[in-house]
């Protein structure tokens, strides 16, 4: 696949109901487009609680009282981490009145995964960094419990395998380890659902907020294969 270089930074969401490809998106559109780099709120947690920083203790604490961890201490996290890469000004804060001006410099692409989930979330996201197109992936509901139902991971690397399009060369097992491959405990239909009820609640509200802001963009597929290219085909024409 020929990579395409940007002209100006991409700051990215994607949205879409669970099992939809948000990550197979994010991986194609990385190799695709090389200045784009993987933005993780729950990466930037889970290094933040085994580095023992002071914000990783403090979001432990609230993670072993069983309560959500604060948006601010989760924007914190992330306007921390777009520093270290000078990727907004360092006087940046999250008290300012009008978000810095970040970089327009190509290398300063991101897609930013799990945060923000809800409109709160993202109007706080705005005073911090202006995000300039939020990705809406829709895939229709069968088509997805059917991907599910098929879907098998090897747990300690994250490599997901699917029997439908992405088989593993020996069944059940890991293409690199040979280890035994798992269910994910949240790939019952039901407890699908129940996500996709959540999901629909929060994000209608998300995408209108970022619909007025004129950086929404709906792509309708199938499968990853078929919105892949239509992805690629904006990407292009927003920052190519």
């Amino acid at each position: 696949m020929a990579t395409k270089e940007f002209k100006r930074a991409a700051r990215i969401i994607l949205v879409g109901a669970p099992g939809v490809g948000k990550g197979t998106q994010a991986e194609r559109l990385m190799k695709r487009f090389p200045q784009l780099s993987a933005l993780s709120s729950g990466d930037l947690l889970r290094n933040a609680v085994r580095q023992r920083t002071p914000l990783g203790q403090e979001a432990e604490s609230h993670m072993k009282a069983g309560s959500l961890v604060p948006d601010d201490m989760i924007l914190r996290l992330i306007l921390g981490e777009l520093k270290a890469k000078s990727w907004v000004p360092p006087t940046t804060s999250l008290s300012d009145a009008a978000p810095s001006l970040p970089s327009d410099a190509p290398s300063a692409s991101f897609i930013l995964d799990g945060f923000p989930r809800t409109s709160i979330q993202a109007k706080k996201l705005d005073s911090l960094v202006p995000i300039n197109l939020v990705v809406s992936l829709i895939t229709p509901v069968n088509i997805i419990l059917g991907r599910i139902a098929n879907r098998w991971v090897h747990a300690p690397s994250g490599r997901v395998y699917n029997t439908g399009f992405n088989k593993p060369k020996v069944e059940g097992k890991d293409d690199v380890t040979g280890e035994p491959l798992t269910k994910r405990e949240d790939d019952g239909e039901e407890t699908w659902r129940a996500r996709l009820k959540k999901f629909e609640e929060t994000s209608e509200p998300l995408l209108e907020h970022y619909d007025r802001k004129g950086v929404l963009w709906r792509v309708e597929g199938k499968s990853s294969d078929e919105i892949s290219p239509k992805l690629f085909g904006e990407f292009e024409t927003r920052f190519c």
